[in-house]
């Protein structure tokens, strides 16, 4: 737990942690409409996500109309969380942290993230099927450990008033009930093989259910304001100008968008020029001194990228003069010779690296590593249902978090760097302002 000094800048903002059980349990569906509720009464709400996560914060982001930035203690660091919370907190009226997996899961974990910064936690638990015990998970969890503290439960899929009155009694005073929520299909948030559905594929759908999930929470005590929590300010040197006049095209369309608003922000702040491009739709590149192909979905709109020949033409072009790409995931799929989709139909890609990817359905990787790269380690994770074969002999591997094996083959070739990594640019910045002006080339090569 985090102890202020008296010299140290405050900022004051009620804060609440969303944590749950395990995943599943309706976190993000409570958030976004916990976000819209406070929004539409003319309050300013920020909205962190904990974890490595893409989809969920599309969600939060349209829900409370504010920039949500990822939050995690390995991947991002203590200063740099701390120093999130502090910004937030000096403009915010209230300052929501939605947890990933189950609140003990991971090291770091989101108890880990929540006690870090005395943020108090709302426990969200699916109780269908339960009563009683519903109270004896919840008070056992917060005895886990004396660092994290609880403010109450909210139960959600609570049948009947009865329902709830059955866990209140259970509770005997000892753990407030924040709310009781019916389950209402309306609400929830649609979802795919890779989590929740992209933002702006829905974006209508996501009104209505959010305008639903006012009306679901009601005027339950999760609906008050939590109480104020202060945040230390934490001193960052603003980053070197090291890509000054640098301009990167960056692929952002269905097809790709798994982008960390960190991660532009910090490219902005090195001094670079950003400008987005369609790989889907464009039919040429902007002009550019480097690119940048993030993950996403490209196994869902493989036909169409295959069928924009004059895009992939210039990818090709753009490589063939030895200029900086970065490729991760679906990127990465998308700069092999070609992909498979779900459906097992076989489509053409840039081919600016050998190989071939296809999805495999439910099976995948997922985790925390380390880029091993030339220019420096970058932490980055893992999370793919693909596979790739027949690709080079890789320059370096992602290292585990907590595992000896190798993690996923980093390839350069050209000035291309590919992966299944997603990077998180803050983590290194001088090594990530490389990878776009003159990254290194292996002494093998």
């Amino acid at each position: 737990m985090t102890q202020i000094t008296p010299t140290e800048a405050v900022a004051h903002c009620p804060a609440l942690f969303l944590a749950a059980p395990a995943s599943g349990q309706g976190k993000t569906t409570i958030t976004a409409a916990l976000a819209r509720y406070h929004r539409d009464l003319g309050r300013k709400v920020r909205v962190f996500k904990m974890g490595p996560d893409y989809l969920d914060p599309q969600i939060l982001e349209q829900a409370s109309g504010q920039p949500v930035t990822q939050l995690d203690l390995w991947m991002a660091g203590a200063e740099y969380c701390r120093h999130q919370f502090y910004l937030a907190a000096q403009q915010a009226d209230l300052i929501l942290v939605e947890g990933a997996m189950g609140l003990f899961d991971g090291e770091p974990s989101s108890a880990d993230l929540a006690a870090t910064f005395n943020i108090p936690v709302a426990l969200v638990m699916d109780v269908k099927g339960m009563a009683q015990t519903a109270a004896a998970v919840a008070l056992g969890l917060a005895n886990f450990r004396e660092d994290v503290e609880f403010c109450g439960l909210i139960a959600n899929n609570c049948g009947t008033e009865r329902h709830a009155q059955l866990i209140r009694d259970a509770l005997d005073g000892r753990m407030p009930l924040l709310a009781n929520l019916a389950r209402d299909p309306e609400v929830s948030l649609p979802e795919r093989h890779l989590g929740l559905v992209q933002a702006h594929e829905v974006r209508d759908e996501l009104e209505q259910r959010f305008n639903l999930g006012k009306a679901w929470l009601g005027e339950q005590a999760i609906c008050d304001l939590p109480a104020p929590v202060a945040f230390a300010s934490q001193d960052i040197a603003p980053p070197k100008k090291l890509l000054a006049g640098t301009k990167i095209g960056i692929a952002r369309d269905a097809a790709f968008s798994f982008i960390y608003s960190a991660n532009t922000r910090l490219l902005e702040a090195m001094g670079a020029e950003l400008s987005y491009f369609s790989p889907l739709n464009d039919k040429h590149l902007p002009e550019a001194d480097a690119l940048w192909f993030a993950g996403g979905y490209p196994e869902l709109h493989a036909k169409q990228l295959a069928e924009n020949s004059s895009m992939l033409k210039d990818v090709r072009e753009f490589n063939a003069n030895k200029k900086p790409i970065l490729a991760e995931c679906g990127g990465f799929l998308y700069c092999l010779e070609n992909l498979t989709d779900l459906n097992d139909v076989t489509y053409t890609m840039t081919g600016i690296l050998a190989g071939q990817g296809a999805m495999r359905g439910k099976r995948g990787c997922q985790g925390m590593q380390a880029a091993m790269l030339p220019e420096g380690e970058v932490r980055a994770h893992a999370h793919h249902r693909s596979r790739s074969q027949n690709t080079p002999e890789p320059i370096a591997h992602g290292k585990r978090q907590r595992h000896l094996a190798p993690g996923e083959s980093i390839y350069r070739q050209q000035g291309l760097t590919a992966s299944y990594l997603h990077l998180f640019f803050p983590s290194n910045p001088q090594a990530v302002a490389q990878l776009f002006t003159k990254p290194l080339i292996p002494k093998q090569q």
